[in-house]
């Protein structure tokens, strides 16, 4: 071998080490980028027992951003769309939490999501639920808080000061009114043994402050989800294992109610969206509007849900309106602040040629 081919065969292995180097090097930011939009019938599935015959013409779809870990690569890609977008290490994630830990939480707050709007669904469709409670599941602790010395993701609370906690709203509800001086004593599962632990009061971080908020106590404890046992009828079966986080609350259960009734509520059109859903039925705030309006465009949606936030400055409806106009979309951008909303609009549209 020639010393000039020896010379370029290093160099070329140089440049493949260098070239490695930088795809599987993290930085301390996360990376995101429009995902898809899946329709939703491909994950729910209702044993109507030949109740009625549904067919049904259009299409209710949740949306999905992509995201992971940012190397060098993804970090100056991100500067050529407005659309990936980078996000600090903190804003995803909790100080201290891996990602097996961060991606078991984000599927705790995905089940407890599409339990809630199962529930509505059915409740709205006229359909049976029953309902057995067992307790307050802890998802998140906040670094450096009380309870993050005691409790640990996962644990089930089903007592605080001898008083039953059933779900989240006994939880808020046996907290409220303590104050920096005060302990509580919590009655909690691990493992299947129940425990009992005082927990004290301390100050909230300044960034889980509201504006203009100051020195607001409490224990720590971030985004607990109640455990319950539900029984639908009729029965339903639903597979989103590979889908983490909350978001797609209000698409799940527009979907449930579309095959719970005889009438096509989608009017023949393709309806993606996004939005979290509480108990009482409003539509709450998701991260990535804008990203999510572009894969409902490129999936071909007619309309796309978005949160309102009841006209608040900077609400993801006014985050996907803005996309929608940047990127010159057909799909109409509908603002959304309860399912009874998405529901009315639902009613008065025509039917679709």
């Amino acid at each position: 071998m020639t010393k000039k081919k020896s010379s370029f065969k290093i160099r070329y292995i140089l440049l493949i080490v260098l070239f490695l180097f930088l795809y599987f090097y993290q930085l301390p930011f996360y990376y995101s980028e429009p995902g898809s939009a899946e329709i939703l019938t491909q994950y729910i599935e209702i044993d109507l027992h030949d109740e009625f015959e549904n067919i049904d013409k259009g299409t209710f779809m949740l949306t999905t951003i992509k995201m992971g870990k940012a190397n060098p690569f993804l970090y100056l890609w991100s500067y050529l769309s407005p659309y990936r977008v980078l996000h600090p290490d903190e804003s995803v994630r909790r100080e201290g939490e891996s990602d097996r830990e961060y991606h078991h939480r984000q599927i705790m707050m995905m089940n407890s999501s599409q339990e809630i709007a199962t529930i509505l669904a059915y409740q709205k469709a006229g359909r049976d639920v029953e309902f057995e409670y067992h307790g307050a599941i802890v998802t998140q602790l906040i670094e450096d808080m009380p309870a993050a010395d005691i409790l640990e993701p996962g644990d089930l609370i089903v007592a605080i000061d001898g008083k039953s906690v059933r779900n989240i709203e006994d939880l808020f509800a046996h907290l409220e009114g303590k104050g920096i001086d005060d302990t509580v004593m919590f009655t909690f599962v691990r493992d299947g043994v129940e425990q009992v632990e005082e927990v004290a009061f301390g100050y909230f971080p300044e960034r889980y402050l509201q504006e203009g908020e100051e020195n607001r106590a409490g224990i720590g404890i971030a985004n607990p989800v109640t455990s319950r046992e539900v029984t639908y009828y009729p029965e339903i079966e639903m597979d989103t294992n590979t889908i983490g986080g909350p978001s797609a609350g209000l698409m799940f259960s527009l979907e449930i109610i579309n095959q719970l009734t005889e009438e096509d509520i989608t009017k023949g059109y393709n309806i993606a969206g996004t939005g979290t859903l509480n108990e009482d039925g409003t539509v709450g705030r998701i991260g990535g509007a804008a990203q999510k309006l572009v894969a409902a465009d490129k999936a071909g949606a007619d309309y796309f849900l978005a949160p309102a936030e009841n006209g608040r400055e900077n609400s993801n409806y006014q985050e996907a309106l803005a996309a929608a106009e940047d990127i010159n979309t057909d799909v109409q951008v509908i603002p959304i602040n309860t399912i009874d909303d998405a529901l009315d609009f639902l009613a008065q549209i025509e039917e679709s040629s």
